[in-house]
């Protein structure tokens, strides 16, 4: 394969229908509500790398880096819009790591919490199996058990105790990681 090829293979990235949502690339238009859902303190504190608060410009930055062909990190829009919900409700994401493994991660606005729409998004990220892996990692803060229930829900075995930097925690966080073999 040619480089602009590779590249071109990188670039795309296909829409993935789940039952109630519609996995789709993110478009410039996502950032007010990337904006909006991020602001809430709980959903930044429930990553690793959204700050709090949200410095101006960081949400179109972050759509224009998922939406670059030099990317490393697939990012996928959780939209509910075909069912009368919001065309943003949060995100899930692949960052490869090497060949054949992947690492999932998502968020989901607070008011979609408990509603199951987190736990559809990342089954139907994981049944696609867009980077073709062998293998993919998740991992979940442990005072966010229900992160931890999306992916025990999408097929994931716990793996072990870790910690991971939480940028609007300023602070190591304790972490549950989890694995997920494909095929």
């Amino acid at each position: 394969m040619t480089t602009g090829s590779m590249a071109s293979e990188l670039a795309r990235q296909e829409e993935i229908v789940a039952e109630r949502l519609v996995l789709r690339p993110l478009r410039l238009s996502d950032a007010g509500l990337i904006a909006h859902y991020t602001a809430d303190r709980r959903v930044a504190e429930g990553t690793r790398s959204i700050p709090h608060p949200l410095p101006p410009g960081a949400a179109e930055a972050y759509v224009k880096r998922a939406m670059s062909s030099d990317r490393d990190e697939d990012v996928w829009a959780i939209d509910g819009s075909d069912n009368k919900l919001a065309e943003l409700l949060g995100v899930v994401s692949l960052t490869r790591m090497e060949a054949e493994q992947s690492e999932l991660g998502f968020w989901i606005g607070a008011g979609f919490w408990n509603t199951g729409f987190a736990t559809e998004a990342v089954a139907a990220l994981v049944a696609a199996n867009p980077h073709g892996s062998r293998t993919l990692f998740a991992e979940a803060f442990q005072d966010n058990p229900g992160s931890a229930r999306v992916l025990t829900n999408s097929g994931f075995e716990y793996l072990g105790d870790a910690e991971s930097w939480s940028v609007a925690r300023n602070a190591r966080v304790p972490t549950w990681t989890y694995l997920r073999k494909m095929g």
